[in-house]
């Protein structure tokens, strides 16, 4: 079922089977018939994630990179967009010698040679393929017939996420819903190995027993996957359900002992998140905080950081349109140690995020602008302290006559959305040594991803420079990579350091504003 963490599952099954060694690789299918999630308003889709070869995937890849500890690419993600612009291409150019294209089996071989390419290609010990959507829908009904295919002559277990809410009227767990869902995996020609039921309270024996009943099913195979207060917690939750042995049982996998060492750090990592023994507050002011899904791999980094430093990363959800209307910024960001303002597209709530950097600067709170966040930086600190008053992004205003972000000359003349913008890994260099972004990273040579198709207009630099603005970090073809306030903690990057963050490496950027927010809070 759609919306129950299908993600974080994948990703705990992958986590599980790389305690023991296996290397496991992820494949999402997405049913949209857009190409990618590229053009997709965070409001519908949470956030964009990027991947180092440029792809613009769906946000559970964060959840797999974050959770296993590696770089993943864009054929990793497939999507009904994808599969039909493949189709129509190899028909067009008369790949099917005169044969009527069809779902099946056109379309189910086209997935089971994806996924075998994969396998070929990568050699992983398993591949975990997460379907998208609802059993039962249409668009990902094709899908789960290739899958079935699939598994008539590759080793194949199918895993079935469900839903057993518990209704407050009734006082009890339902297993109706699970019992439906089972009933229409059946109907495919799937028998599924094990059922994981989502629930907002550990599952009741009754209600274990009832749900083996229906699905011939051991108890021991209905797994709970009740509400945890961290994610991270989620792996090690199945491993006490011993899932993770039946697993490796069913895939027949050659015996490997449980790294734990490995198993050892993550709980001990897991344990800080639950049972900090200090905390901080961060504000995230942005575009789209009524979705938090919007700025999913911010808030994982700074839980990675929360995890390193100790420390409980509490975080306030303040959304840019409330500072236009009239409110004092100082009752906005009463009792906050740091703010952050993530990346974005469009005007709405422009104005409002300027107010609010504009506070943070002369309040001198900790401070970290990423992509739009370090734009906006540059527009406040050319309005209020270098005078130019109409200064604004061409994005914004293409009639203003100091456009002191504009956009960048290679995205001049493209109509295409998808794509298009300068994305993936990009390598900058470090101009200052004494830079908050030398002290962050440590380095000279600084490599994070990007999505945007504006830059810092460096007609403005001389002047900018003058007023006492740094610019610390270029990429090779000398677009402005950090922007730093003079004097204490308040740094821009155009890069996006949060989609890199792991729980191993906290992203440098976070960790340097999660320092400098917790001195600050130990000063009040």
């Amino acid at each position: 079922m759609s919306g129950l963490g299908k993600g974080g599952i994948t990703a705990s099954i992958m986590k599980m089977l790389d305690f023991y060694g296996y290397r496991v690789l992820p494949i999402k299918f997405d049913g949209y018939l857009n190409y990618d999630c590229g053009t997709m308003n965070p409001y519908r889709h949470g956030e964009v994630f990027v991947l180092n070869d440029k792809s613009e995937v769906d946000m559970d890849f964060g959840i797999y990179e974050r959770f296993i500890n590696k770089d993943l690419t864009g054929n990793l993600s497939i999507t009904g967009g994808k599969l039909y612009s493949t189709l129509i291409k190899k028909e067009r150019s008369g790949e099917y010698l005169g044969e009527d294209v069809q779902v099946i089996p056109h379309v189910t071989n086209e997935i089971i040679n994806h996924v075998r390419g994969i396998s070929e290609s990568e050699k992983p010990d398993v591949i975990v393929i997460e379907v998208g959507g609802t059993v039962g829908d249409i668009e990902n009904s094709y899908f789960i017939e290739a899958m079935r295919q699939l598994a008539i002559k590759d080793k194949t277990i199918f895993i079935n996420l469900t839903y057993v809410p518990t209704l407050d009227v009734v006082g009890e767990q339902k297993t109706k819903p699970a019992q439906i869902g089972f009933r229409t995996i059946l109907q495919s020609g799937i028998m599924p190995s094990f059922v994981i039921c989502r629930s907002k309270d550990k599952l009741l024996a009754k209600t274990k027993k009832k749900l083996a009943l229906f699905t011939n099913l051991d108890e021991s195979r209905i797994i709970d996957d009740e509400d945890q207060m961290t994610l991270y917690k989620l792996p090690l939750s199945f491993m006490e359900q011993k899932m993770d042995k039946m697993l490796i049982k069913d895939l027949g996998l050659p015996e490997r002992k449980l790294n734990k060492q490995k198993l050892s750090t993550w709980r001990n990592t897991v344990d800080k998140i639950l049972n900090p023994e200090r905390s901080v507050n961060i504000a995230i002011l942005g575009k789209y905080t009524n979705l938090q899904d919007s700025y999913a791999s911010v808030k994982e980094a700074l839980i990675h950081c929360g995890a390193k430093s100790n420390a409980r990363i509490n975080i306030s959800w303040i959304e840019s349109e409330k500072l236009e209307s009239g409110t004092d910024p100082s009752a906005v960001f009463a009792g906050i140690d740091g703010v952050i303002v993530p990346g974005g597209f469009g005007n709405r709530g422009i104005e409002g995020i300027i107010r609010g950097i504009r506070y943070c600067r002369e309040q001198k709170i900790p401070y970290l602008g990423i992509c739009l966040g370090m734009q906006l930086m540059v527009v406040e600190y050319a309005r209020n302290v270098c005078g130019l008053k109409d200064a604004n992004s061409s994005e914004f205003n293409k009639n203003s006559k100091n456009k002191v972000i504009d956009i960048m000359k290679s995205q001049l003349g493209r109509r295409a959305k998808g794509g298009t913008m300068r994305l993936g890994l990009e390598e900058s260099k470090v101009a200052d040594k004494k830079s908050i972004a030398y002290k962050s990273y440590s380095a000279i040579t600084i490599q994070e991803r990007h999505r945007h198709r504006y830059e810092f207009n460096n007609r403005y630099m001389d002047l900018m420079k003058k007023k006492g603005l740094l610019f610390t970090s270029f990429s090779s073809d000398n677009i402005v990579e950090t922007v730093e306030w003079p004097g204490y903690a308040g740094i821009g990057t155009q890069a996006h350091p949060e989609l890199r963050s792991r729980i191993e490496k906290p992203a440098p950027l976070f960790e340097y504003l999660v320092s400098k927010a917790l001195l600050r809070r130990e000063k009040t």
